[in-house]
């Protein structure tokens, strides 16, 4: 209901003013009266009028959407987010890349963001990023985007069609790219085993044994439990993995692996198996010794454990790998996560089929399993071919 009433004004002149209420505020859902003037009554309720189509146009109030900045609306948005069931180390890594947003655009009406200036921010965060690090902070932004857009906050999408700057790659970048950079040959694992051997710590031996021959995660590995293991079938059940983002033994938090495909029962060598039944058997001895001694033993039969009971995090394999990549010729940048790509690599040599591949690793995402199997197995063909001329040279030699 439209409102019109003449009023005079400061300099004497008289003028008709029209009230009525507009779409309410999309997000807050407050009431929003749209007041304008005209010389007549029918300018001025065509003038109320016009706006309020316009608003219901646009589905954007703009007396509202003017306050609130990209900061808030990205809050709004991971409150949202969090709701999904996300990881809570996917929800930290959208957190951290919500901040270096906020860096640029924090206190910026959203409504004024556009195309040029979203595609400046990202030109100036590309800068000492790896590109796959801008492209997860790109899509971040672009799910802040949506949900403001499909709250009526903004028309369009301000990252739609932004061009992600491209690097050209130093040579150290060429390097790392090697698909051969992302696993240990035979004879690197042999020399990493013989460090191990040599120069390893308590659960060395035991954990990078497992990791080599099982392709599992090392956040998978820490949550491994007693009930996990079967020494008959000498099979391993893969069902969760560890959480602890302030790597303080007792805040950790058991959870879903990285993916549904992740959850799996895999075959592991007999001698894998045996070292690692050790590790269980005195695992129980240990426990009925302190159980009543350690005022807050963790009775929670993880395979790996502390004295106390407590799991260990994945920093401390992290540690403890360097420590011992650093007593081998092994110039490669050797994470944890190598041990993966090795398995995949180990599968390959023996003639396992992708598909077993992919499913004994958990891997729902072929890129990177794909390259290495193929490289593995063309490497493969070409010795064979080598063999072949070695072999019988003489006999080729009369063609």
């Amino acid at each position: 209901m439209m409102k019109c009433e003449k009023i005079t004004l400061k300099s004497g002149q008289t003028r008709w003013e029209c009230v009525a209420d507009g779409p309410r505020h999309p997000a807050t859902g407050k009431r929003n009266q749209i007041t304008r003037r005209g010389k007549t009554q029918k300018e001025a309720k065509n003038k109320v009028l016009t706006e309020i189509r316009s608003l219901e146009d646009t589905h954007v109030n703009k007396k509202y959407t003017r306050k609130m900045t990209f900061d808030e609306v990205a809050d709004k948005w991971l409150e949202v987010y969090e709701l999904t069931g996300k990881k809570k180390n996917t929800l930290r890594i959208r957190r951290q890349e919500v901040s270096v947003l906020n860096k640029h655009i924090a206190k910026m009406p959203i409504s004024n963001i556009n195309h040029a200036t979203y595609q400046e921010v990202i030109n100036n965060i590309t800068p000492n990023r790896a590109r796959t690090t801008v492209q997860n902070i790109n899509t971040t932004a672009n799910m802040v985007f949506k949900y403001a857009k499909r709250n009526h906050l903004i028309t369009e999408n301000p990252a739609t069609d932004v061009v992600i700057p491209k690097k050209r790659k130093t040579i150290e970048e060429i390097r790392e790219n090697n698909i051969e950079e992302k696993y240990l040959e035979h004879h690197e694992l042999n020399e990493f085993f013989e460090a191990v051997e040599k120069h390893g710590l308590k659960y060395d031996k035991e954990r990078f044994y497992t990791l080599a021959f099982s392709g599992m995660r090392s956040g998978e590995l820490c949550a491994l439990q007693k009930s996990d293991l079967d020494f008959e079938q000498n099979t391993i059940d893969i069902n969760k993995t560890i959480y602890n983002e302030k790597n303080n033994m007792k805040d950790y938090e058991l959870t879903p692996p990285k993916t549904d495909g992740s959850i799996r029962q895999i075959t592991v060598e007999e001698p894998v198996m045996k070292i690692l039944k050790e590790v269980v058997v005195n695992n129980d001895k240990h426990k009925m010794q302190f159980r009543t001694l350690i005022e807050d033993f963790h009775d929670k039969d993880f395979v790996f454990s502390r004295p106390n009971g407590y799991p260990f995090v994945t920093k401390t394999i992290l540690i403890r790998m360097d420590r011992l990549i650093s007593k081998t010729s092994i110039k490669k940048h050797a994470t944890p996560h190598i041990f993966r790509h090795t398995h995949i690599s180990m599968l390959a040599e023996a003639g396992v089929d992708i598909a077993t591949v992919m499913k004994k690793v958990g891997h729902e995402d072929i890129d990177t399993t794909m390259r290495i199997y193929t490289h593995v197995t063309d490497k493969m063909k070409k010795d064979a071919s080598e063999k072949i001329s070695n072999l019988y040279g003489n006999i080729l030699e009369k063609i």
